[in-house]
């Protein structure tokens, strides 16, 4: 009789758990609509996926290192390094949009690669390395422009002044809109997630890459090859992290040398807080994209009703934890 009654009990708090976040981000969604009705309108709600956009990329990058068994710390400072990096090539060195795209994305995925060598060649721990390469482009991306932000007409270190300047044409990634709706960081963060979900989820590539974060030693026995599976992971996220600095640096018009300050903390926290949804407890592209935007909801419904910025990191601390806890805490079975 026991086991009859406990069933039904165990189903429904499994359901309950495995869609938790999703009931939770609509209570939200109507809290903050009931408190202030301009919430729910249409230009706010893109907004906010606008403002999430760069996060959720570069945590779909961190999601992929972490399927394989890694970590990526160095994200962050990739996206930084390519706002910095793409607004040299214009101001500086004169390029157009499409050759500063395309040098930015090589050198996003230059630096994954590196990283990938680093942790499967050199045999470095995966958080040693990336939090090398963090360190090490935090300060290079300072050198050329001796530590200041590039703006067109800027004094240069050598006295001279830049000549470039920032072409119309890649500030359309950033500040336009497809129907005159939805911003394009939206629909890039869409593509992305679109295709790093099939690549992860319904192919072979993506079924190794979890294979080799369950057990890198018996995928390797099963004949995968794993060390250039890992470096792929590294590649993609560098890119992916190169992608987004691509859209900050087409948004803000500059190359802001605080950019990107605190991108790895929130793309962290927005794979992390993806454990959670559907009680996948691994980590996840849609898991990932949808904590970025309970984040972002939960951080724009809070400025509306004014509360204090400096509340914001507690409260992504909290989100956090609860996520953890609700997946890894309570989601244990019982002996």
């Amino acid at each position: 009789m026991s086991v009859q009654t406990g069933a039904p009990r165990r189903t429904a708090f499994e359901l309950a758990r495995r869609y938790a976040l999703f009931v939770l981000l609509a209570i939200m969604l109507v809290g903050f609509w009931w408190a202030q009705p301009a919430f729910i309108n249409s230009a706010n709600l893109f907004s906010i996926l606008q403002a999430v956009s760069v996060v959720a990329i570069l945590g779909v990058g961190v999601s992929i290192t972490m399927s394989a068994g890694g970590f990526d710390l160095s994200v962050g400072s990739v996206a930084a390094s390519s706002v910095m990096a793409a607004s040299y090539a214009m101001v500086v060195l004169q390029f157009g949009a499409g050759e500063t795209f395309a040098l930015v994305l090589l050198m996003g995925a230059l630096i994954g690669l590196a990283n990938g060598l680093l942790i499967v060649k050199v045999g470095v721990p995966d958080l040693l390395a990336t939090l090398s390469t963090m360190f090490l482009l935090a300060g290079l991306q300072l050198i050329p422009t001796g530590g200041r932000s590039i703006t067109a007409g800027m004094m240069l270190p050598d006295g001279s002044t830049a000549k470039g300047a920032y072409d119309p044409a890649f500030l359309i990634l950033g500040r336009s809109r497809l129907f005159d709706i939805v911003p394009l960081p939206v629909v890039v963060m869409a593509i992305v997630a679109v295709l790093a979900w099939f690549l992860m989820e319904r192919t072979r590539f993506g079924r190794v890459f979890y294979a080799i974060g369950g057990n890198e030693t018996a995928a390797h026995l099963a004949g995968a090859p794993t060390k250039a599976y890992r470096l792929w992971a590294y590649v993609i996220s560098g890119t992916l992290a190169s992608l987004g600095g691509l859209i900050i640096a087409s948004r803000v018009g500059r190359g802001d040398v605080s950019a990107g300050a605190s991108l790895l903390l929130d793309a962290v926290a927005a794979s992390l807080i993806g454990f959670a949804v559907l009680d996948k407890r691994r980590p996840h592209v849609l898991g990932t994209v949808l904590g970025a935007i309970f984040v972002g909801v939960l951080l724009n419904g809070l400025t509306m009703l004014n509360a204090p910025y400096y509340t914001q990191d507690f409260v992504k601390g909290v989100v956090l934890v609860g996520a953890l806890a609700l997946t890894f805490g309570l989601g244990k079975k019982k002996r």
